[in-house]
């Protein structure tokens, strides 16, 4: 493997027309490709996909005879490179010339495998690979690369490498040249010289009289575009040859290309019929994106990179032994520009055409990226399944490489492996693509050509710093193991769907903010500013509040079919200044105009006192004041609304209160919720007989290394952090988990101050331990977690949250377990976007589904007590830091258009459906009625929208 640039003959497929931002990123007796080629349907194909179908992971298997593999080159791992007898490579000269290679290292000792053929046996035994790539060194078997010096040492090598690995049920996949060229071949010019098609055969011959009786599965060359390209044009690699630019690796690839045909003419002739293999050459390719698609010039620049790229040497063997048009008529056309006499590409006899037609039993092929990519890999198999007529395929290569030398635990290549692999699924799955087997590089860190040993693709590491170059395996090279266990990715068992229905009685609720909601109403009235710097309506405004707010927003909560409505109400445009001192009636009578219009339409108001926002006067919950406000102010609310208002939140995500000032801040949020519990519970419960308790946010966390104990130690630590900092003194002993104490009287008038469980949750983290310097002291430092998403996860508009239904139902079950089973409400759960103007929002369906799916199996599967689940939101509305760029609506809000009109998204109806079967209802037992289209509320929609134009 090797990634670099090509520019010069990359010039030649792109001009002042083509994009200039290409992305990186094969049977026989087919015809020539149009300009641009039929496999342009694959870019006009996904281009109608939508974000959620390209992102949504895959679970699948492949079929039985699946090949799962590793791969490695014999410069790269075996070392030796002088050993009992082997002749030098170019590569070995190449490698001893100081300033060729990074930190001037060379492939002498390399990973020893020389030496190490037991070890590297029994590491391959423990993947649970099938299958084993390797490739065998042409100095080692030919010292002077003719036949006429065959080194038996290095052919012993080989067969007891061979015999080793059949022994263990894995078959070889035999690689006969990875570019270590005998030097000695070199001397007569290397591959411009004709004579090594000749050469070439003789080897093929050889390695196929002496190992095929074991060996069913040849590959000629190993990217023999780097063989052109690197070594015959920009003269990166050996043999660095500079004279004939533009000429030369033409002619190179010319003269491989009959050297492969040869080969595998000599096979077909002399040894199929008995030894029954397969015969091939792995091309490496990467995939270009037209930008924008819709342009056909993009599109067919595009076509024309991947037919230069893979069509060179692809189109010959795989289509009708010729070059490709695009690639004929490019090149052509600038050599005659250039005032050439003829064309720099070479012309194949139409007798050559006929003998490479048709040279390849599979395509091989080897891919990587420069980056994480999703979809790539999907497209360029589809792309070769439309060029070449679907012939079978394997990946021969795939890998990405690290930087670090003792990096074990690898997450980012176990990213890298279940995203490509899964990519690899759909287009086996999906797309019909013929895939028959999947080859990672590498087995080993190994030497990476250029980088030296820089980069490190291993599955396994390898100390290059000892002699005896120990091995071991990363965790990369655990999770490919599973992988290959399971012949794919299945869908966990515990990721089932679930049919089945909620208790009775369970709260079906929606969620909104006075803050948020607020920002919305505010620019269409009359504002006055009072004295604490708030904006506050006046009493006009307000009763134009009451007709639109109230109004419309219930009419929605109507159409969507809720149980509940979860609002806050805003301290200060109660108290303007704080204080019971002075009371805003306007603002008071909107919450009870509010909770009227509420219980009227049959929907329970579900109130939380305060979010993240108090009176500017009262100086913040770091001062101890707050506490006996904090109860004055609840007490208000008890008074006027308790009547009618059964369900209270004193404080809603008290983490993200006191994030600023931590722990001063947490204690006096704490004391402030008890001493407003008691309040309630003894003066007002008696006769209002409500719930009352707090609600906290938190998201999961699963161990970064779910077999490192450091790391399930920190997922658990972060949970706690999170969640354990407010409710263990709460629900548990009236102290924290793992901070200073309260006073035994503060832990006794705290402990037990809750009548539920309130959680807001959203994400997923992967959580590991982070050692902050000792000297710091700060929340995360104590904390001491790094967090990290998986890259295969579902994003969101939010950076933040990935959609990860898997942690809710892990999250409830831990709360049942670590606070003896509570009863709990979700009093937020959503998901956001930052399309405009899509009312058609199938991620959030989707995330609905599966989240409240999650929720039923903690119900049924964990006997959790769980008796009410919200969305937020009710309607796009202001995100606080991010203002209004993320929407987590049911609702549409058009931001544009003065009225703020609201429209229902699909997600909406899709959550009244939910609410309707009371869950889900199998579709097995056949049609349900609650899932019937419901007519009334389009018409609540048309009342709505003419409501809002006559107030406008």
């Amino acid at each position: 493997m090797f990634q670099a640039t090509y520019p010069h003959w990359i010039s030649e497929c792109i001009d002042n027309n083509a994009p200039h931002n290409l992305t990186i990123l094969g049977l026989p007796s087919l015809p020539a490709s149009e300009v641009p080629s039929k496999a342009k349907v694959v870019w006009e194909t996904f281009s109608k996909q939508t974000k959620l179908e390209r992102d949504i992971y895959f679970y699948g298997t492949f079929p039985e005879d699946f090949l799962w593999g590793v791969s490695s080159s014999a410069y790269q791992i075996e070392g030796g490179w002088d050993a009992d007898g082997k002749g030098p490579s170019i590569w070995d000269n190449f490698t001893h010339t100081p300033g060729n290679i990074k930190n001037d290292e060379t492939g002498d000792i390399a990973c020893d495998s020389y030496n190490k053929a037991d070890e590297d046996l029994y590491l391959l035994r423990a993947l649970r690979v099938n299958s084993y790539r390797f490739s065998l060194s042409w100095p080692r078997i030919f010292p002077d690369g003719r036949n006429r010096s065959i080194n038996t040492y290095g052919v012993n090598y080989y067969n007891r490498l061979i015999d080793g690995l059949l022994a263990q049920n894995i078959t070889p996949m035999v690689t006969l040249f990875h570019w270590d060229l005998p030097q000695a071949l070199q001397d007569i010019g290397g591959w411009l010289n004709p004579e090594m098609v000749e050469l070439f055969d003789s080897y093929a011959d050889f390695c196929f009289h002496t190992f095929g009786d074991r060996v069913k599965f040849w590959i000629t060359f190993n990217e023999p575009i780097a063989i052109s390209s690197l070594g015959y044009d920009l003269a990166v690699f050996p043999p660095n040859y500079k004279d004939d630019p533009g000429y030369a690796l033409y002619k190179v690839t010319h003269i491989i290309l009959k050297a492969h045909a040869r080969a595998y003419h000599t096979y077909d002739q002399k040894y199929r019929a008995t030894q029954k293999g397969v015969v091939s050459l792995s091309l490496n390719m990467d995939w270009v994106e037209p930008e924008p698609l819709n342009d056909p010039r993009n599109v067919e620049a595009a076509d024309r990179y991947l037919q230069f790229m893979g069509g060179w040497f692809a189109h010959p063997i795989f289509k009708n032994g010729d070059y490709p048009d695009a690639m004929k008529w490019k090149v052509g056309n600038r050599s005659e520009l250039q005032k050439l006499p003829s064309s720099r590409l070479p012309v194949f006899t139409e007798e050559e055409k006929e003998y490479i037609r048709g040279t390849a039993d599979v395509f091989c092929l080897n891919y990587y990226t420069a980056k994480l990519i999703k979809h790539k890999t999907t497209k360029l198999l589809n792309w070769i399944k439309e060029e070449y007529g679907n012939p079978p395929i394997y990946i021969t290569e795939n890998g990405v490489g690290l930087k670090s030398k003792s990096e074990v635990d690898d997450t980012s290549k176990i990213f890298f492996y279940k995203t490509h692999i899964d990519e690899v699924l759909k287009a086996y799955n999906l797309d019909g693509v013929n895939l028959k087997g999947y080859v990672a590089w590498s087995f080993l860190d190994s030497f990476e050509w250029l980088n030296g040993y820089e980069a490190r693709f291993g599955l396994h590491q390898v100390d290059f710093e000892k002699p005896s170059r120990p091995r071991t395996p990363r965790t990369s090279a655990i999770y490919y193991s599973e992988i290959i266990r399971q012949n794919g990715i299945p869908l966990p068992k515990d990721e089932e769907f679930l049919y089945g229905e909620f208790p009775k009685n369970f709260y079906w609720s929606v969620a909104s903010a006075a803050y948020q909601v607020s920002k919305l109403m505010l620019p269409r009235f009359k504002l006055l500013l009072n004295h604490s710097g708030h904006l506050v309506p006046s009493d006009l405004s307000y009763a134009l509040i009451h007709r639109l707010i109230i109004r419309t927003d219930v009419a929605m909560l109507k159409a969507i079919k809720v149980t509940h409505y979860r609002f806050s109400i805003s301290w200060p445009r109660v108290l303007p200044d704080g204080t019971t001192e002075l009371i805003n009636e306007a603002g008071l009578n909107y919450y009870e105009k509010l909770v009227d219009v509420l219980l009227a339409a049959n929907i329970q108001p579900q109130v939380k006192a305060v979010v993240s926002f108090i009176p500017n006067q009262l100086g913040g919950w770091e001062n101890s004041t707050i506490v006996q406000r904090f109860k004055s102010y609840a007490e208000l609310l008890f008074q006027r609304l308790g009547e009618k208002v059964k369900f209270w939140i004193t404080l809603n995500e008290p983490y993200a209160i006191a994030n600023i000032a931590p722990y001063i801040v947490g204690h006096n949020l704490i004391k402030a919720h008890a001493e407003v519990w008691h309040l309630y519970n003894e003066t007002y419960r008696p006769k209002q007989k409500g719930l009352i308790s707090l609600s906290m946010s938190s998201e999961w966390a699963e161990p970064k290394n779910p077999s490192k104990q450091e790391d399930i130690d920190a997922a658990r630590r972060h949970v706690q952090f999170y969640v354990g900092w407010f409710a263990h003194p709460i629900f548990k002993n009236g102290d924290y988990s793992d901070l200073p104490e309260f006073t035994e009287s503060e832990k006794q008038r705290i402990k037990g101050t809750y009548d539920f469980f309130g959680l807001n949750h959203y994400t997923t983290v992967l959580a590991s331990n982070l050692n902050y310097p000792a000297f710091l002291t700060s929340y995360d430092a104590d904390r001491g977690v790094a967090t990290i998403a998986d890259r295969s996860w579902l994003g969101s508009g939010s950076l933040w949250l990935k959609v990860t239904p898997f942690g809710f139902r892990k999250l409830l079950k831990w709360i049942k377990e670590e606070y003896n089973n509570p009863p709990i409400y979700v009093t937020e759960n959503g998901i956001s976007e930052r399309v405009d103007e899509s009312l058609n929002d199938p991620w959030r369906t989707h995330y609905l589904k599966n989240y409240i799916n999650e929720a039923l199996k903690a119900i049924v599967h964990d006997g959790v007590d769980l008796r009410g689940y919200t969305v937020w939101s009710l309607m796009d509305n202001f995100e606080w830091a991010v203002g209004y760029s993320e929407r987590f609506g049911l609702y549409y809000t058009n931001y544009t258009d003065p009225k703020l009109s609201r429209i229902p998204k699909e997600s909406s109806k899709y959550y009244s459906s939910i609410i309707r079967c009371n869950g889900f209802p199998d579709p097995a037992t056949g049609p349900h009625l609650c899932l019937e289209p419901q007519p009334e509320g389009k018409k609540l929609l048309i009342v709505l929208n003419r409501f809002i134009l006559r107030i406008g």
